[in-house]
């Protein structure tokens, strides 16, 4: 994340001149002071950067935001169904609730990073009373076009400001805070959000200004049907090489350097054949629900999405085999009969 451009009171009262751009304070030596407290709004302007934001689900990618963004400087409350999984954010300065509604309390902005849509609307519930009106909302679940209109609708009876905001990424670019978050919300009041996805994020790829539109969850999907797609496709190349005795190294020569290469490609596939399924990056029941709300927008649009339904099928092959919490390349086990792929 690039350093904030604003700076606080204590690192330039005493700093011979101050230059910022045009909506801020151009004054020397001690004058600073009496100038920068003289309105609200250039007060506002120097702290707006450090927020309380409340972390609702720190899963494989909650967890990582909310360090992120407790490094980025902000106060970080968290909470997870199972405690355990939060517990250790503590370490990195974070207050660790124990409900969510614990979890709100005086938060400025509420991220939300929970299974899916139901999920997510029954915690916001929960946390209701200690939401505060005025709050931001930042719902970055993959929640389906469906479940959008719900958590809108929670988000108008407590007047919270709603922003849907999925994010493009996995384990390593959410530990590394350079995930691409899809963002859809009011112009006015993104100077709230941006410190967060500032902190989470590499870049944010804005959709519209209502995020009760989903344009963002939209994206998602069309893009997870892509990253879903492709993983399916490296599982069965080598469940095929398994099946006809051709040692996959082969076939990466064969693309190698070529349109057909991919770096995705040959990291599912390098977890497969290393046998670096766990911890996984983007776990294989998570694939199956993102699959399903795909397959399920395909249908409700008329379109009909066969690679998309069938990977829903092989990822709930591989869950049923076992595999769920493996990292989504273990897909490649529903080529085979139960314990066949070994």
């Amino acid at each position: 994340m690039e350093p904030s451009r604003h700076r606080r009171a204590a690192d330039v009262t005493n700093s011979p001149s101050v230059s910022w751009g045009p909506r801020h304070l151009r004054v020397s030596g001690a004058s600073w002071v009496r100038a920068a407290t003289s309105t609200r709004e250039q007060e506002f302007d120097v702290m707006t950067d450090k927020l309380t934001v409340s972390v609702l689900g720190t899963g494989i990618m909650g967890a990582a935001m909310a360090r992120n963004l407790a490094k980025a400087g902000h106060t970080v409350r968290a909470w997870n169904r199972t405690r355990a999984k939060a517990q250790p954010l503590a370490a990195d300065g974070a207050f660790v609730a124990d409900s969510p509604a614990e979890a709100v309390e005086g938060a400025d902005v509420v991220l939300t990073m929970l299974y899916d849509g139901p999920a997510t609307l029954e915690v916001m519930r929960e946390a209701a009373p200690g939401l505060r009106s005025g709050a931001v909302w930042m719902q970055s679940t993959t929640a389906g076009i469906d479940g959008i209109a719900a958590l809108v609708a929670l988000a108008d009876e407590h007047g919270l400001v709603f922003y849907d905001a999925p994010v493009l990424g996995t384990r390593q670019p959410a530990e590394a805070g350079q995930l691409t978050v899809l963002a859809a919300g009011p112009a006015e009041g993104r100077e709230k959000v941006t410190p967060v996805f500032d902190a989470v994020g590499a870049r944010t790829v804005w959709t519209g200004e209502d995020g009760g539109a989903g344009s963002a969850t939209r994206l998602k999907l069309v893009a997870n049907s892509w990253v879903l797609a492709v993983t399916n496709a490296a599982g069965e190349v080598l469940a095929l090489s398994k099946a006809l005795d051709v040692d996959p190294q082969r076939f990466f020569e064969v693309i190698d350097g070529g349109p057909l290469d991919m770096g995705y490609l040959r990291a599912k596939t390098g977890l497969v054949l290393e046998d670096r399924l766990s911890p996984a990056a983007f776990a294989v029941s998570t694939a199956a629900k993102d699959a399903r709300l795909i397959v399920e927008a395909g249908e409700r649009h008329g379109v009909q999405l066969d690679v998309a339904t069938a990977s829903a099928q092989r990822f709930e092959r591989a869950t049923a085999q076992g595999h769920g919490d493996e990292d989504m390349a273990a897909a490649y086990f529903a080529s085979f009969e139960e314990g066949a792929a070994e």
